[in-house]
């Protein structure tokens, strides 16, 4: 099982839209990284929903149920969608700074490269997410 955050701005596609949509199709990736990303993902992969913005944190877990599949909606073949749902909201948002002031953190995409929507976490950065959520 890997683990991944999804990076989206609130006003286009919130938690709260997940939670009541109870599945996704998560597309609108371009950046051939993140593509790469989305495409490692497999089904049962953890997922943390970070919302962008003036939020700015990991607000609620999510978990992959389709793997990478090309994007129905586009004629690139270049781009791919994955299918999640929701598993919950964390008890507490962890915020960008908090995650900066982590020194678990300093090799995370999501502190080095912050315009990648679709971030790799490793074991003890996702533990440590996990404990600073409050469980």
């Amino acid at each position: 099982m890997a683990y991944w955050i999804l990076k989206t701005e609130p006003s286009s596609y919130s938690f709260d839209q997940l939670e009541k949509d109870e599945h996704a199709v998560w597309d609108g990736v371009k950046n051939p990284v993140a593509i790469r990303n989305l495409r490692a993902m497999a089904k049962g992969d953890q997922l943390m929903i970070y919302h962008t913005g003036d939020e700015k944190s990991v607000i609620g877990l999510a978990r992959v149920t389709r793997e990478a599949y090309p994007d129905p909606k586009k004629k690139d073949s270049n781009l791919f969608v994955v299918e999640i749902e929701p598993v919950k909201r964390l008890a507490q948002t962890v915020t960008l700074a908090a995650i900066r002031a982590d020194k678990v953190f300093a090799s995370i995409a999501l502190v080095r490269q912050p315009r990648l929507s679709v971030v790799p976490a490793d074991e003890k950065q996702w533990s440590r997410l996990l404990e600073m959520a409050g469980g």
